[in-house]
């Protein structure tokens, strides 16, 4: 896999899945809206790896295995062994059900970003996204006013920025212990008499070292434990078997492709 890292917070469009984020404003965007869909992340089906808040590690834990990805060690869930392609969201942009939702995704179009003097943040919106049209249902103004959908993508975006902050913080403190270490995930594919094939490397990736988390003194895990740290770095860990149920996933869609009929 490549380094799935995105410049997050910046207003040159160098965010990842945004295309033309604008700051947004009633001149410009008054008479736009947001069309209602059942099936609204259609511009995520092919992004394999979605970054990831520290306060998500639980419930997406269940579904992905989170990695950290970057030279700033952004965490992400992986959403398929293969680049190009979400394993959990349809080609008509709906997401498995059975499937954790990440916060990245359902701010989406809407993005907090730096001003061009990085003196404070201002809302954008990602005016080349699909479900931003004319006359769309989510009206984003009732005429120079932020209608209530607005405020409340304003206020999905200020608390995804104070997480993003605080997910800073958490990954500066693994780096302060030296709690991370770099692995890899492998995938031994079957031979077709039954027996193992050659191991196939699926990523190299960086992870919490349990060894390295079990040779801390006592003191440090009851801090790590107090401050709620320690459940985020367990969930991470038990989140890494879900390279086997991206694996079984793959084999599922391949198997349900071959099988399809051709027209």
């Amino acid at each position: 896999m490549s380094d799935p890292t995105p410049q997050d917070g910046q207003i040159s469009g160098a965010v990842l899945l945004y295309t033309q984020p604008e700051p947004l404003n009633p001149e410009q965007h008054g008479k736009l809206g947001i069309r209602a869909s059942p099936t609204p992340y259609k511009f995520a089906r092919t992004a394999h790896a979605v970054p990831l808040m520290v306060t998500e590690f639980g419930p997406a834990a269940m579904n992905y295995p989170i990695i950290f990805a970057g030279e700033q060690l952004q965490p992400m869930a992986i959403m398929s062994i293969r680049q190009n392609e979400n394993l959990f969201i349809s080609a008509e942009g709906g997401f498995d059900p059975d499937g954790y939702v990440p916060a990245y995704l359902r701010r989406f179009p809407f993005v907090l970003a730096d001003d061009a003097d990085n003196q404070r943040m201002i809302v954008c919106i990602d005016v080349a996204a699909e479900a931003v049209v004319p006359g769309g249902e989510l009206t984003l103004f009732a005429g120079d006013q932020p209608t209530d959908f607005t405020k409340n993508a304003i206020d999905f975006c200020t608390n995804y920025e104070s997480e993003r902050q605080r997910t800073g913080s958490f990954v500066q403190m693994l780096k302060d212990l030296d709690l991370f270490e770099l692995k890899e995930a492998f995938f031994t594919p079957q031979n077709a008499d039954g027996s193992p094939g050659e191991p196939v490397r699926l990523a190299d990736y960086f992870a919490i070292s349990e060894e390295k988390l079990r040779a801390l003194p006592v003191e440090k895990l009851g801090e790590l434990r107090d401050n709620g740290a320690l459940s985020q770095i367990y969930a991470q860990m038990i989140s890494l078997h879900g390279w086997d149920k991206l694996v079984a996933r793959t084999l599922m869609r391949d198997g349900a492709l071959n099988a399809a009929p051709t027209a």
